[in-house]
This record gives structure tokens, sequence and C-alpha cells, in this order.
């Protein structure tokens, strides 16, 4: 079987800094860990290939410095490292990377058989959004099984996955067929410590560097800041009204002061009365 795992590396939560125009993440100078829950979905899909073989290969997209994070990946078990980098991808918002880490397993599929199941965090610590796991299993059409709490079992024989997800109020059991997309929680897993031998293959071994020509994206107007709209409509937001809010008088008493902002309102926008006695009279 083969198992994808999308790792990304992340800013250490404990000293974050945003770039004050364009509300991106400050990756400068600020130590860098894997993203605590992709752990969980790495340590559930090194179980699933010791229980059914196969191979596991662990997937980021970022900046060259990333690798670091796939070496790490390494060291717990993992079979192989592929970074996806390039200067096209640079302000991705959760759009644009789903699609770049989609074409990226398209062509791991190419390279190295297709995924039997593609593992997610359910989050980043950095974005919090959970929105690129089900991003990336829409623009695949696998199945999306989210928020994942334990793996029950998995048939290869019939292509078959079950799974317990925590839901309000309880849990609840799913079966899907393969392939799929998984979004592990925390704590779903004990994370393992890697063995010696694990430790020195990764310092040893050659992480697969991939940019976007290389990874077949060639819409690339789609990556980046271009196909990012959360992060153009931040960057090239309206400047703020020059006109500043004033303050009312108001009465001590509740029944005045409403009386008060009213009669401020209406000073303020003649035209709001006039509207508002129109809608009552439709009424």
């Amino acid at each position: 079987m083969h198992f994808v795992v999308c790792i990304k590396q992340v800013p250490d939560s404990a000293q974050i800094r945003v770039h004050p125009v364009t509300n991106t993440i400050m990756r400068q100078g600020v130590p860098t860990i894997i993203n605590p829950y992709d752990l969980f979905s790495l340590e559930t899909a090194l179980r699933l290939r010791d229980a059914h073989g196969g191979e596991v290969t662990v997937l980021t997209m970022g900046p060259p410095s990333a690798e670091d994070s796939l070496r790490k990946a390494l060291t717990y078990g993992a079979d192989r490292g592929v970074l996806l980098t390039d200067r096209f991808f640079a302000g991705s918002d959760t759009l644009a990377t789903s699609f770049a880490l989609a074409q990226a397993i398209k062509k791991v599929a190419a390279t190295w058989g297709a995924p039997d199941i593609v593992f997610a965090g359910k989050q980043t610590i950095d974005g919090d959004t959970a929105q690129v796991g089900p991003g990336i299993a829409r623009r695949l059409e696998l199945h999306q099984l989210t928020y994942i709490s334990k793996v029950v079992s998995v048939d290869k024989e019939a292509r078959s996955i079950e799974l317990e997800r925590r839901a309000e109020g309880g849990v609840q059991t799913l079966r899907s067929a393969l392939p799929c997309l998984v979004t592990m929680l925390e704590g779903s897993a004990e994370i393992r410590r890697g063995s010696f031998s694990d430790a020195l293959r990764a310092a040893r071994a050659e992480i697969v560097i991939w940019n976007a020509a290389a990874a077949g994206i060639d819409d690339l107007a789609k990556c980046g800041l271009r196909g990012s709209p959360t992060v153009v409509k931040r960057v090239f937001a309206p400047s703020p009204r020059a006109e500043k809010a004033k303050g009312i008088e108001v009465a001590p008493r509740a029944k005045d002061t409403a009386e008060s902002l009213i009669e401020a309102l209406f000073a303020a926008k003649p035209s709001l009365e006039g509207d508002l006695e129109r809608l009552a009279s439709g009424l």
C-alpha cells in the first residue's frame, strides 16, 4: 500500500511574527517545527504500513529550509520525502496551497504509485483553518474523512477502511472505500521516538525537490499570491476612512440614553428616519 502524508513546517508558535503589510507569517529568524497535528497523521500512516506493508511518502510545500522537516519525518520511519518549493508558491493561502499539493500528489502517484490513503493533520498551528486537507480531497476527488480519532481497520482486499470520528456528543463510526483522504486529530496515537538506524538513513537520504514545472504545475495563476484571494483581499483592502467616530453625550437613565442615540442617528443620517417610516408602513 502507498500512504502519502502531507506535513507543514511551521514557525514555533511561541515566536510567531506577522508581516505588518501582507499579514503573512514572517519566517526569517524564527525557529521551525513540524506542525504538531501532522505528526499524528504520520504516526498513523507508519502504523498502517507496518501492519499492511507498503511505503510512506511525506510531502511538504515550503521554502528550501523545509527540507529539515522532511528529514525529521524520515527519522520517524517514513520511506521518502518530497519538497515542493518554488518562488511562485510564496504567499499561498489555503486555496493555492491545496491546488499545489494536489498537483504534486498526482506527480507522486505517477512516480511511485497511486496513494491508497492521503493523510493530513486536522489543521496547522499557524493558520488554524483546517481547509487544506479537504481542499486536496476535493481537487483529487477523494472520499473525505475529517476529524478522525482512530483508524479501526483497513481491508486491503475489499479496498475499504473503518474509522472513528470525534463528533459533538459522541463518536461516529465511518466506513469508506479506498482511496480516501484522512485528517487526524491530536492525541489519536502515541508518537514513536524513531530508531537510530532511521536517524542515520535520514541524514544520508536524498530529498526529492520539485519546483512548479517538475511537479507538473502549469497553471501558475492558481499559485502563490495570484491564486490566493484571501491574501490579496487583505493586502489590497481599502484604506481606513478618514472620518473618525464621534462621541455622543447621553443621559444617565437607560430610556433617555436610547432616545439620545436615536436622535443622534437621525441627525447624522437625515434620510434614515424616512426610510424607517416607509419600511414600517409596508409591514
